[in-house]
């Protein structure tokens, strides 16, 4: 594969990947992935995101995911900024935002909007995980008008929906979700994105691709993502690898020979 690609959000940090981890970065730099993205997700993470953004083909990102609601504390918001103001190589702040599926959503709420603010006075992007709760984050995103956008991970609602969050300034995750056929609204709206709309991604070591269910995910695998995206946009391989990869460079703002 010589086009180059980005993986615009894969957990390379997680304990899953500690005993092969330089072995994964191999095999996905052999299918053409050149730079990663690592969002943080819990407060207790953050040491191991930083000693891997010290790696010149990875970038990171702070921030206090919905999923680990039950272990982020009270001071966790204090202890973010705190964060950011020690890593200003940070190139996002996330992964944040709201599960719709999970309780609590109130406080959900609160502790996103939290982030929110620091993103829109720190003019960073913000990375945005969004289940079930599409139009209610549009809504909030839309009230906040964040100078810098940021990426809507996993994206996976309508065309209508994408064009909204593409209005305000975001682009749109595509990863494993895009191979499974059943998924039509979803590759109906991959299909009605401008070039510039997206970026590829992998969530490894979760979000599998089709026929790979119950295996853990790699940012290899961007390269298959990259095909699926490529045939259902009816464009070559490596026009949706250059496209991507232009606009993952855009959004987190990397200088070309990171990637």
């Amino acid at each position: 594969m010589s086009s180059t690609l980005i993986d615009a959000h894969c957990h390379l940090d997680f304990d899953v990947f500690d005993e092969d981890r330089d072995a994964v970065l191999a095999r996905a730099a052999n299918a053409g992935v050149k730079h990663y993205i690592i969002p943080g997700t819990t407060r207790e993470r953050w040491l191991q995101v930083a000693d891997l953004g010290r790696r010149k083909e990875i970038s990171v990102c702070y921030g206090l995911h919905p999923y680990f609601l039950s272990v982020h504390a009270s001071g966790d918001i204090d202890a973010l900024e705190a964060q950011l103001d020690a890593h200003p190589e940070a190139v996002a702040l996330g992964e944040c935002g709201i599960d719709a599926r999970l309780d609590d959503l109130d406080r959900q709420w609160q502790l996103f909007d939290a982030q929110l603010r620091i993103a829109k006075r720190r003019h960073l992007p913000v990375v945005i995980h969004c289940v079930q709760a599409n139009d209610q984050v549009a809504k909030r995103l839309r009230q906040l008008a964040l100078p810098a956008g940021g990426l809507i991970h996993a994206f996976s609602g309508s065309p209508e929906q994408a064009r909204g969050f593409l209005e305000l300034g975001f682009v749109l995750g595509l990863g494993g979700g895009a191979t499974y056929t059943r998924a039509k609204r979803l590759r109906r709206a991959i299909r009605s994105l401008p070039d510039d709309g997206y970026v590829l991604e992998t969530d490894s070591p979760d979000m599998p691709l089709s026929g790979a269910q119950g295996t853990r995910n790699e940012p290899s695998r961007v390269h298959a993502v990259c095909e699926t995206v490529a045939g259902l946009r009816e464009q070559s391989y490596s026009a949706v690898a250059m496209q991507s990869t232009a606009t993952a460079r855009r959004l987190f703002g990397l200088v070309p020979h990171q990637a």
